[in-house]
């Protein structure tokens, strides 16, 4: 198997941190849920906007995401605006999509100044005083083994003919269609509880890790998706982290930074 990454160099600057954090599910189970968290988010974004150098958003930050060419979902406000803030003072965000928002395309580049990718991509960081660290970061969803039915479904959904049929669909009608997708969608019907770590033979983005360790080499590999906390080896020299979801609490709305030297899981409380 072959891996082609995209790479992106970037230079950390000194006292400055790289921020990581993803599946933030906005829009489910309810509005109100949804805008409480909402509120946590931008309380955590205020955390850490004093030595923020990057901020990355690893997909799924909408349950439910979709740009017609003049409209796009209502609500959201909050995090948005406290976003194009940051943009604003300089701090870059890079946002993924993930298999929920993947129908993103330039309205938030636009907006806000994000950079948006839709597949894994390779960060080479070098921090001030010269460590240099690669990071393979990406939502994680249709990597590794299995789940053949939603890498079948994931083609679909990123097909342009797809795309063109429901974005001539009404926008009411549209948006409808989505919110019943959201309400049956794994995320806004979890159970506590439901979402636990077997085994490392049972983690499939750690056996993608895994596969391209063999061909090339990454001091971390940084996803979303699987809504668990995870800090797992990869080998002796590479770790896989997973920053799980912010929407049952049961991952204790987690996040991850990097100093320059080292990438470490957090609470944000």
């Amino acid at each position: 198997m072959i891996f082609n990454f995209e790479t992106r160099t970037v230079v950390l600057q000194e006292g400055r941190r790289i921020y990581f954090s993803s599946d933030f599910h906005l829009g489910v189970p309810t509005v109100e849920k949804s805008r409480d968290r909402e509120r946590v988010l931008v309380k955590w974004l205020e955390s850490i906007e004093h030595d923020a150098q990057i901020i990355f958003l690893v997909g799924d930050i909408f349950d439910f995401w979709f740009e017609y060419g003049h409209v796009v979902p209502k609500g959201f406000v909050r995090l948005l605006g406290k976003l194009a803030e940051l943009s604003d003072r300089g701090i870059e965000l890079i946002l993924f999509t993930g298999n929920h928002d993947m129908w993103m395309f330039g309205y938030l580049k636009e907006e806000i100044g994000a950079t948006i990718f839709r597949n894994p991509v390779n960060f080479e960081i070098t921090s001030s005083d010269g460590i240099k660290k690669s990071l393979l970061i990406g939502h994680g969803d249709g990597l590794g083994p299995g789940d053949k039915v939603y890498k079948i479904l994931k083609q679909i959904f990123e097909n342009s003919f797809f795309q063109w049929i429901f974005r001539i669909v009404h926008p009411d009608i549209g948006m409808w269609i989505a919110s019943q997708w959201s309400k049956r969608s794994r995320i806004a019907n979890i159970k506590k509880g439901e979402e636990v770590f077997v085994s490392e033979d049972y983690e499939w983005l750690l056996h993608y890790c895994k596969d391209v360790e063999k061909e090339q080499h990454h001091d971390y590999y940084i996803f979303g998706h699987r809504h668990l906390v995870l800090d797992l080896a990869v080998n002796a020299n590479s770790r896989y982290i997973n920053l799980g979801e912010w929407v049952t609490k049961q991952t204790r709305q987690a996040y991850a930074a990097y100093d320059g030297e080292k990438v470490i899981l957090k609470e944000f409380k």
